[in-house]
């Protein structure tokens, strides 16, 4: 027996020590993951073995529990995944998704990495690109097409064209009249009323009008016998001319769907494709990682998605701190992707991963760890007990 033996012995169990502490150190460390380590028996030759060694410290990807926190800009990944970071040119991967906005709008950890995503208007394939939340409105958008499902009586009267021409201030020049508010190219709110008139049986006349003013364009309407719609023609363009310093508005009116029984004018639904522009109220993370800006006039803007990677070796990775790994030779390049498609999983917000460190376990392999390193200890003093014996010799 040797001193060498006990002393790798000690080394080993130190360091297994070390792992086994740093691992209970971080059971409450948001996206922690725990480490084991791995022993090589020493030969080199020698028939008993020159004792062991530390072949490597094994890290454990697997996820942890997801909690709870009701923060919208504390997320997970349910599934496979790291987040992508970048800070100071370096790029990071993490499982802790506690973000906070900074002031210029930039997702970003506590230690300042900013969160990579791919912009709203370019695909998965492009760079990703740290994501940056506008400050500035959400500008207006006027309306182009109206949509609407609605039945026309069918027991209405025939009114001919004729004998009375269409005047939207007369109603008698027309069966029913419906509005809507709609928006120009400036966010103004402007009223538009449709008025369906029966020209015989199975068919109506439609128009539209802005202020009193009809515009030029007249659509129409045809039915089938049992009451359901047969065509629409003229409807793609009804123009009106607002001034202002606003554009012209041209509107299209679906109404597909719409129906002629005999159970009185009902308008079952009815929208329209524009707004007024609008400030940011707050952003969203949906499952997909999509980063969806609210804006004040009910409007929600995807401003970009949250880009994932993989690793064909995950164990590979180095850590760096702050939850943080950094690639290497031994994980391969990172695999990019966006939430619920392929190997990916799903960003959940309002929730963050715990460590996935048991912290049962560890305190059992706390125990073990330290009899272990008890036991090294004891062979050395074994060791030396036989060495005084042999040098009182005489």
């Amino acid at each position: 027996m040797g001193f060498s033996q006990a002393l790798s012995g000690l080394r080993a169990a130190a360091t297994n020590l070390e792992v086994v502490g740093n691992n209970i150190a971080n059971s409450q460390t948001v996206g922690f993951k725990g480490a084991s380590v791995q022993f090589s028996d020493v030969y080199a030759g020698a028939q008993a073995g020159l004792g062991t060694r530390v072949a490597g410290v094994l890290q454990n990807f697997g996820n942890g529990s997801l909690e709870s926190t009701n923060r919208n800009l504390d997320l997970a990944i349910s599934g496979n995944g790291f987040f992508r970071f970048e800070q100071n040119d370096q790029i990071l991967y993490s499982r802790n998704g506690q973000l906070t906005m900074t002031a210029d709008g930039y997702l970003a950890n506590a230690q300042g990495a900013r969160l990579t995503g791919y912009p709203a208007d370019t695909g998965t394939g492009a760079l990703p690109q740290q994501i940056k939340v506008p400050a500035e409105a959400l500008q207006a958008r006027a309306t182009s097409a109206i949509k609407a499902s609605l039945n026309l009586d069918t027991r209405s009267a025939v009114i001919d064209r004729d004998t009375v021409p269409f005047d939207a201030a007369d109603s008698n020049s027309y069966s029913y009249a419906n509005s809507s508010t709609v928006f120009d190219s400036v966010g103004n709110a402007q009223i538009v009323t449709q008025y369906f008139t029966k020209t015989a049986d199975n068919k109506w006349e439609v128009k539209q009008a802005l202020g009193g003013e009809a515009a030029a364009e007249t659509g129409s309407l045809a039915f089938n016998s049992n009451g359901t719609l047969q065509s629409a023609s003229g409807m793609d363009a009804f123009t009106f001319t607002l001034g202002g310093g606003a554009d012209d508005l041209s509107l299209s009116l679906d109404v597909s769907g719409s129906s002629q029984f005999g159970g009185g004018f009902e308008l079952s639904s009815q929208a329209q494709d524009g707004f007024a522009s609008g400030s940011l109220v707050g952003i969203t993370i949906d499952e997909r990682g999509q980063v969806l800006g609210n804006y004040s006039n009910e409007q929600s803007v995807v401003l970009g998605t949250i880009a994932l990677a993989n690793f064909t070796n995950p164990e590979g990775l180095t850590s760096v701190g702050d939850n943080a790994w950094v690639e290497t030779q031994a994980s391969g390049l990172a695999q990019m992707g966006v939430a619920g498609i392929g190997q990916f999983g799903r960003v959940e917000s309002g929730v963050v991963e715990a460590s996935n460190v048991d912290l049962t376990s560890e305190l059992v392999n706390l125990i073990i760890a330290q009899r272990n390193y008890q036991a090294n200890a004891q062979t050395i003093k074994t060791q030396d007990e036989v060495l005084q014996t042999s040098i009182n010799l005489r």
